[in-house]
């Protein structure tokens, strides 16, 4: 079964990527894996502090997963896997696609106005001649309506 990877952040344009990866699994009969990655950075503290903020930030990307994994079993009847890795974002990324011989296209979700499509987006355009899967862009802005009209 392909699986569309798409990245759990908390970016407003990760909500259009969300549902762009639902519907057209849905559609398609594939599956959804959600990626959540996070920073080395915010462990950079004590052992014992480091490991209760890395506890925190799994618990909230899991309650945060909950929401979207809510929405895709109701409305588009798929089930999504959650997947959790820390580091940089870029090369998780690319390590997840590698993993997961399953996954065969990579959502994202492009932000909009003067910060640019974010820096997930802009590193993986840059860098997609050599993915070894499709990369697909969802404009942050695009209406509900209309990313329904095209999946």
């Amino acid at each position: 079964m392909r699986k569309f990877l798409v990245v759990l952040d908390d970016s407003r344009e990760c909500l259009n990527a969300m549902r762009f990866a639902a519907m057209r699994a849905a559609n398609t009969g594939g599956g959804v894996e959600i990626l959540s990655i996070i920073p080395p950075e915010e462990f950079n503290h004590w052992l014992g502090v480091g490991a209760v903020m890395r506890e925190e930030a799994r618990e909230r990307i899991e309650a945060h997963f909950e929401v979207f994994a809510k929405w895709m079993r109701d409305k588009q009847g798929i089930d999504p896997e959650l997947v959790i890795r820390e580091g940089e974002a870029v090369d998780e990324l690319l390590a997840q696609v590698r993993d997961d011989a399953d996954i065969g296209v990579v959502v994202l979700g492009a932000g909009a106005g003067k910060k640019g499509p974010g820096p997930l987006v802009t590193a993986l355009t840059k860098a997609s001649a050599n993915l070894p899967v499709p990369l697909t862009i969802v404009p942050g802005e695009m209406s509900k309506e209309r990313l329904e009209s095209i999946t």
